[in-house]
């Protein structure tokens, strides 16, 4: 299945995604995923909804995650692009929940930061809460779907400051979105890329994961429990480079659709 969380005029809804002569659209309303979701399904609103294009919706993060963890140079040839060592387990970090951004939200550059980069990723939504998974586990019951994000990075933060929190974590540092898939299958190979202003930056394949999904939640969940709704970022391929104002930066993955920002510089 594949939906969207959107604004509507009785507040943040659920919709379910169609394609219809080549344009996606909100076919129907669909039930929150997330049982302790304030937004559940409501009858009377379901039948007023007609079905809207998905360009004339104002989208939402389409999770609200407790916590969103983060895979480090999870592909060689980024890793190697900045200079680091191939990590010989997975290396992580966490992103705050209030970095997330809606599609089509501002990415707000902080005047503290002369480099910010964008880093295109292939975004997992646990689906139930995992606890120290074994290998004879079946992780795959364990995901909700998939989605698209933007890890921006300042980058020179990063280095000077030793440990990423904050390079990782401002305001509007996560664009997540727009759709999420819950039928995908990132083992058979699926192609992720960024463009910026439409030119193609970043072009990689999760077949080249260092660490797969199976390990990473086995490693993951040795030490910290996931709950359903939050998001694991699995890395970004090689390509990552510095936003300016003005910039559109374009994330996209067949299946999940495109995730698209505008850039701008603070000025406080």
């Amino acid at each position: 299945m594949k939906y969207c969380r959107f604004q509507s005029d009785s507040g943040p809804r659920f919709g379910q995604i169609e394609e219809r002569a080549g344009e996606l659209w909100v076919a129907s309303l669909i039930a929150s995923p997330w049982t302790k979701d304030a937004e559940t399904k409501d009858v009377e609103v379901e039948k007023k909804f007609a079905p809207r294009p998905l360009r004339e919706l104002t989208l939402l993060p389409p999770v609200s995650p407790s916590k969103i963890i983060c895979v480090g140079r999870n592909y060689r040839d980024h890793a190697k692009e900045l200079g680091n060592e191939v990590p010989t387990e997975p290396l992580l970090f966490f992103k705050p929940p209030s970095s997330l951004l809606a599609p089509g939200g501002v990415i707000h550059m902080p005047r503290v930061s002369e480099r910010v980069d964008f880093e295109g990723e292939l975004a997992v939504i646990i689906g139930k809460r995992a606890r120290k998974l074994g290998q004879n586990d079946d992780w795959r019951s364990y995901i909700h779907g998939y989605t698209l994000a933007n890890d921006v990075t300042a980058r020179d933060l990063q280095k000077k400051d030793g440990q990423w929190t904050r390079a990782k974590g401002f305001d509007t540092f996560c664009p997540v979105g727009p759709l999420v898939e819950t039928d995908l299958d990132p083992e058979t190979g699926l192609t992720i890329e960024t463009r910026v202003n439409g030119d193609l930056r970043q072009h990689g394949s999760t077949a080249d994961f260092i660490f797969t999904l199976p390990v990473l939640l086995e490693y993951i969940t040795g030490a910290i429990t996931l709950e359903p709704g939050d998001l694991l970022l699995t890395g970004t391929p090689a390509g990552v480079g510095p936003l300016a104002a003005g910039d559109v930066v374009e994330v996209s993955l067949p299946g999940l659709g495109r995730l698209l920002n505008p850039v701008q510089r603070d000025e406080d």
